[in-house]
């Protein structure tokens, strides 16, 4: 069996867990770079049994899976996975494997981000670097109003988090309930511009779906205080990129905190990289070592009941 896992980019797989347990049945190719072109991706993959993803990173749509005639598993990280086309996969005869994920990963880069995003934070790491000193001025959370859009795990933690800074915090998404906003100890934004309109920062933590892509553009950015920030940790389409840069360069916003793009990784050339007023890191909600071992440690564990005959944790029965 061939073997290929993906974009390992930090080169840290083989690390993390002990890929031993499989290596007398398969051969393991590890590839640190990614690929956008389809083509170049069949070329690469062609030959391979089992291809294990990292999350979404490289999408596996219909279109890529009927090209891939050696494809007999496919594991990915978490049980969710958007980017691959679970039905094709299942119509090819190929099972989908995930893994568990550990859920507090995520909200803790989030929190990150956003203290980051409105104490300027990585700015004032690069003045220092420079030779310079205090940089402007940032702004505190005590007494802000925290707008978190989607109160399901992820948002929860923020919730909690925020009241723990003794911020007030209120919550909106088009199936949220007021019950549940009480469960959670926060207030219930009856609209959207109602939770943008009263917010000091926006935190987004509902999953991309049909109803959520393009949630945020100009005229629900124009809603928003003057000052405010948004904080996206979610998914880069939520957000539509042109005005939101229009919103930050216009002063209108004070700052966005992204961790998600529409194109990962980022482009060298896309205005977030330079605009000095945009805090990006590069999808860091999952990277940690506890949440890669995770991965890794369970992806293997897929690998080897199925090679047993004995397939686990099969996304697409």
């Amino acid at each position: 069996m061939k073997i290929a896992v993906l974009d390992d980019y930090q080169g840290v797989v083989r690390e993390v867990s002990d890929w031993s347990v499989l290596e007398d049945r398969g051969v393991i190719t590890v590839f640190k770079d990614h690929l956008f072109e389809e083509d170049a991706i069949v070329d690469r993959l062609a030959e391979f049994d089992i291809i294990v993803v990292m999350r979404e990173r490289t999408p596996f749509p219909k279109s890529l899976i009927s090209r891939l005639p050696n494809l007999k598993l496919l594991v990915t990280g978490n049980m969710r996975n958007l980017g691959i086309d679970m039905d094709a996969a299942k119509a090819c005869g190929i099972p989908v494997c995930g893994t568990e994920a550990i859920g507090y990963s995520a909200a803790e880069m989030t929190w990150a981000l956003l203290m980051a995003t409105m104490r300027r934070i990585p700015q004032q790491v690069q003045a220092v670097r420079e030779g310079g000193w205090q940089l402007g001025l940032g702004n505190v959370l005590t007494g802000k109003t925290l707008g978190i859009i989607g109160l399901g795990r992820q948002g929860s933690y923020m919730a909690r988090y925020a009241q723990a800074f003794d911020m007030d915090v209120v919550a909106w998404s088009k199936n949220l309930t007021n019950a549940r906003c009480e469960e959670k100890g926060v207030r219930f934004a009856d609209s959207l511009e109602a939770l943008l309109g009263q917010s000091d920062v926006v935190s987004i933590n509902t999953i991309l779906s049909d109803r959520t892509r393009g949630l945020i553009g100009a005229k629900e950015l124009q809603w928003m205080k003057q000052g405010a920030y948004l904080i996206n940790a979610s998914r880069g389409p939520i957000v539509k990129e042109q005005p939101l840069i229009d919103a930050v360069n216009s002063g209108h916003l004070a700052g966005a905190g992204l961790d998600v793009f529409d194109i990962e990784p980022l482009p060298l050339d896309h205005p977030y990289r330079s605009n000095d007023n945009i805090v990006a890191t590069p999808h860091l909600g999952y990277v940690c070592h506890e949440g890669y071992k995770v991965f890794f440690d369970q992806g293997i564990e897929d690998i080897d009941a199925w090679l047993k005959g004995e397939p686990i944790r099969v996304i697409n029965p």
